[in-house]
C-alpha cells in the first residue's frame, strides 16, 4: 500500500468521518423519546481510534465531547482484551467517565475482519437517573450516592444480544423508566448506524487507507495546533473568579488559573483553587479537561478539526481534592452546570491577558438548569422536565453578543413552549429575553432569558442551579458587567420569594416558578457605542430609554426617532 498521506485524500476522509458522527448524533435524535434529547439535543456523537484517540465528533455539546476521551479510554482500558464484535459498553460512573450521572455513555467496537479497526460512542443525558430529586441534580446532595445510581462499565449488549436483565434493573432504578428505555435504545441505534458507515468506508478505501488517515488527521490537529500558537504571545497569565455557593451554603468558592504559554507547549495549572465542598459543584477532572481543551481551542484556533492531536500540546494540572478534581464520594450533579462554565471563564480570563482581541467578555455564566419533577395527575405516571436555560453571551471587541443563547460549554435547543405543555402538567406564562440585562459596552453583552412556568393540579419537587446572581459576568476592555441571574416562586396566594441560585424544594399545586437568566459581559466604554446602535437596541426592547441615556449618554425622543 502507498502510504503517502494526499492532502485531498485527506480532506475526503475527514469529511468522511465527521459525516458519520453527525449521522450518528441525528439518528440519536430522531429515534429518542425524551424530550431532553428528540427537542433539546443535549447529546454528542464521536468516533475513535482503535487506542481510544478522538478522530470526529459532531458538532453537538462541548462539554460532552471534551469528557469523552477519557471515558472511550478508561473503558478501554478495562475491556480491551475482553470486546467482542457487537458488544456495546454503557457507563454513567462520575468517577470514570468523568460527567455526573444523568449522562449516560455507550461505547461499541467496530471489527473489520476480526481486527478492531474503530470504535464509536455516544453520550446522552437522561431525564432522570434516580437519587433524591428527579432530573438527577438535585442542588442539596452531598454524596454520589444520593444523585441516581452509578453504572460502571458493563456489556449492555453481547455479541449484538441486548441484556434485558441490566435494561430492567436501569429502568427500574429512575423514574422515568419508559423514556429511558427508549433512549437507551436509540443510543444503541446511533452506533450501529456509525458502525455500518464506516465499514462501508472501509470497503471503498481498503482497511489500510482508512486506518492511515485517520492517524493522519489526529497529526494535523497536532501541526496546525502547533502553528496556530505562535501567535499567541509567550508568558505566564493569571486568573481567578467565583461560584456563589455549594448548593449547602452561599460562600463564594475561587477557581484559579495560571496558563503558562511556552514553546511548543501550554500549561494549565489550576493550584490554589478552592478545596472539593460538600455541595454538587464538584467538578472532576474529566470535565475540567473538556473546560480547559474547549476554551484554548476556541482562542487559539477555533477552525481546527477537533481531534486527539489538538490537545497533544496542552498539560493540565488539577491538584487532587479540589473543586476541579474531587475525590470519591463527593457530590458532582450541579459541576457540569456551572463549574464546568467557570473554569472555561477562568480559563477565557487569563487569555484575554495575552490576546483580548480574540476572547469574549464573560458569558452567562451557568447552563441554569430548571427541573421539575412530579406525578403526572393525567395519567398517574412520573414526569421530568428538565431544560437548561441560555442567556447573555459575552460581548467581543468588535462585536455584540449574541441574546439568550447556550454559550461556551454547552450548544442545546429549547423545548418549544408546545412541548412543554403537551407532555408535563405545566403552564407557561412567559418566556423571552430580558431587557436591560446586557453588560453595557461599545460593543454590549447579550440579553439574557427568562421563563415563568406554573405546576398545576399536584406537587412537584422543583430543582433551580444558576450562577452569576451576586457576581455579574465581567466586561472587557472597560466593558461592564452584564446584569445576574434570578430564582423566584410565586406562591397560590400571590406572595412572591426570592429563592437562592441554587435550590430543591418542594412546590404546592398553583405555584409559580421564575427563573432569570444573567446577561453578557460587555467590551469597550458604552460611552463609545454608535448611537444608531443604542436607538436599535431601544426600539427592539434590548434596552430601556432610561438605560440608553444612564449607561451610553444617548437621548433619544421616543415619538420622533422611534
Amino acid at each position: 500500500m502507498n502510504t503517502t498521506v494526499d492532502p485531498i485524500t485527506l480532506e475526503v476522509m475527514r469529511n468522511a468521518f465527521q459525516s458519520i458522527a453527525e449521522e450518528m448524533g441525528a439518528t440519536l435524535i430522531r429515534t429518542a423519546l425524551s424530550t431532553n434529547i428528540k427537542d433539546r439535543r443535549d447529546c454528542s456523537t464521536a468516533m475513535y481510534t482503535a487506542e481510544g484517540d478522538l478522530v470526529a465528533q459532531a458538532e453537538h455539546i462541548p462539554l460532552h465531547l471534551g469528557l469523552m476521551p477519557t471515558v472511550v479510554k478508561a473503558v478501554l482500558k478495562e475491556y480491551k482484551k475482553r470486546i467482542e464484535p457487537g458488544d456495546a459498553i454503557i457507563i454513567n460512573d462520575p468517577y470514570i467517565s468523568g460527567s455526573h450521572l444523568p449522562d449516560i455513555c455507550i461505547i461499541s467496537p467496530v471489527y473489520f475482519k476480526g481486527k478492531l479497526v474503530a470504535l464509536l460512542a455516544n453520550l446522552a443525558h437522561h431525564v432522570d437517573i434516580g437519587g433524591i430529586a428527579p432530573g438527577g441534580m438535585p442542588a442539596n446532595s452531598t454524596e454520589i450516592f444520593q444523585e441516581g445510581i452509578r453504572i460502571p462499565p458493563i456489556k449492555i449488549r453481547k455479541k449484538r444480544q441486548v441484556d434485558e436483565e441490566i435494561l430492567q434493573l436501569l429502568i427500574d432504578n429512575v423514574r422515568t423508566g419508559y423514556a429511558t428505555y427508549g433512549d437507551l435504545q436509540a443510543q444503541l441505534a446511533a452506533n450501529n448506524v456509525g458502525e455500518r458507515r464506516l465499514l462501508e468506508l472501509i470497503k471503498k478505501y481498503g482497511r489500510e487507507a482508512v486506518l492511515l488517515y485517520m492517524e493522519e488527521i489526529i497529526n494535523y490537529s497536532e501541526r496546525r495546533m502547533r502553528s496556530a500558537m505562535k501567535k499567541i504571545p509567550r508568558g505566564s497569565y493569571s486568573f481567578e473568579d467565583y461560584l456563589e455557593g455549594d448548593g449547602i451554603n452561599e460562600d463564594l468558592i475561587n477557581i484559579k488559573v495560571k496558563i503558562i504559554i511556552k514553546e511548543g507547549s501550554i500549561v494549565v495549572d489550576f493550584t490554589g483553587t478552592h478545596p472539593q465542598v460538600k455541595g454538587s459543584v464538584n467538578c472532576t477532572r474529566a470535565v475540567t479537561l473538556a473546560c480547559v481543551y474547549y476554551a484554548i481551542k476556541a482562542v487559539v484556533d477555533p477552525d481546527l478539526p477537533s481531534s486527539q492531536g489538538a490537545y497533544r500540546v496542552i498539560e493540565v494540572i488539577t491538584p487532587k481534592r479540589t473543586l476541579v478534581n474531587p475525590c470519591f464520594p463527593a457530590a458532582v450533579s450541579n459541576a457540569n452546570i456551572n463549574t464546568a462554565q467557570r473554569i472555561a471563564d477562568v480559563v477565557l480570563g487569563a487569555l484575554a491577558k495575552a490576546v483580548p482581541e480574540r476572547v469574549t467578555a464573560a458569558s452567562t455564566g451557568s447552563m441554569s438548569l430548571f427541573t421539575i419533577g412530579g406525578i403526572n395527575p393525567r395519567n398517574n405516571t412520573y414526569y421530568s422536565y428538565i431544560e437548561t436555560y441560555g442567556g447573555g453571551q459575552g460581548a467581543m471587541y468588535n462585536q455584540d453578543g449574541m441574546d439568550g443563547v447556550h454559550t461556551n460549554m454547552t450548544n442545546t435547543r429549547n423545548a418549544p413552549v408546545e412541548v412543554i405543555e403537551m407532555f408535563y402538567p405545566l403552564r407557561v406564562e412567559k418566556y423571552g429575553l430580558l431587557s436591560d440585562s446586557e453588560g453595557p459596552g461599545k460593543f454590549r453583552g447579550g440579553v439574557g432569558m427568562m421563563r415563568e412556568i406554573t405546576i398545576l393540579d399536584h406537587e412537584a419537587t422543583v430543582t433551580f442551579s444558576t450562577e452569576r446572581k451576586k457576581i455579574g459576568p465581567w466586561g472587557l476592555l472597560g466593558g461592564k458587567p452584564g446584569k445576574g441571574s434570578e430564582c423566584l416562586i410565586v406562591f397560590p396566594d400571590g406572595e412572591r420569594k426570592q429563592l437562592p441560585s441554587k435550590v430543591t424544594m418542594e412546590v404546592k399545586p398553583g405555584s409559580k416558578l421564575i427563573l432569570k437568566t444573567a446577561g453578557g459581559g460587555g467590551a469597550g466604554n458604552p460611552l463609545e457605542r454608535d448611537p444608531e446602535m443604542v436607538r436599535r437596541d431601544v426600539k427592539e426592547r434590548f434596552i430601556s430609554l432610561k438605560r440608553a441615556k444612564e449607561e451610553y449618554g444617548v437621548s433619544i425622543n421616543q415619538r420622533v426617532n422611534i
